[in-house]
């Protein structure tokens, strides 16, 4: 059984306003077998959104983007994001049946999505110079920004 490759994916969600245009960007990372880098960057806009929705989202799609089951380390400004798996806001979220809980359907899709992989998620000081939070910020940022932004659904 082979193992499984190890990923980095670094994300970051961005609003103009809260609600407002908003948008996300993920940096997937991983380094084959030869020892070469590859990243694969995402990212989108949309018209009416919270930060925590882009955030999440952000980390959603890193995971849908993934082909095959992986050892995933999350990097992440969001202690929204990091902290419902870090410190098990989620276990109680879901035996409590998501009483009470914001963006419900974006958690769940979340939950999919990570099923199968090895997850970490690491915090990271938000505006401090890391270089892929700050590429994540900007890939977020320039997604609102954009015309045809698109409508959460």
């Amino acid at each position: 059984m082979s193992e499984k490759v190890k990923v980095t994916l670094y994300t970051d969600g961005a609003c103009s306003g809260n609600p407002g245009p908003g948008g996300y960007g993920a940096i997937l990372v991983y380094v084959d077998s030869n020892g070469i880098t590859h990243e694969k960057e995402l990212s989108a806009g949309f018209k009416h959104v919270t930060n925590n929705q882009m955030e999440l989202l952000a980390v959603i799609i890193g995971f849908e983007s993934l082909k095959k089951a992986a050892d995933v380390t999350v990097v992440s400004d969001s202690k929204y994001v990091c902290e419902a798996f870090n410190s098990n806001w989620i276990d109680g979220w879901v035996k409590k049946n998501w009483k009470n809980v914001k963006n419900e359907e974006l958690w769940k899709r979340l939950l999919k999505a990570i099923h199968g992989h090895d997850v970490k998620f690491n915090w990271v000081k938000g505006h401090a110079g890391h270089p892929y939070n700050e590429r994540c910020d900007k890939l977020a940022v320039n997604a609102y920004k954009q015309d045809n932004l698109l409508e959460l659904i």
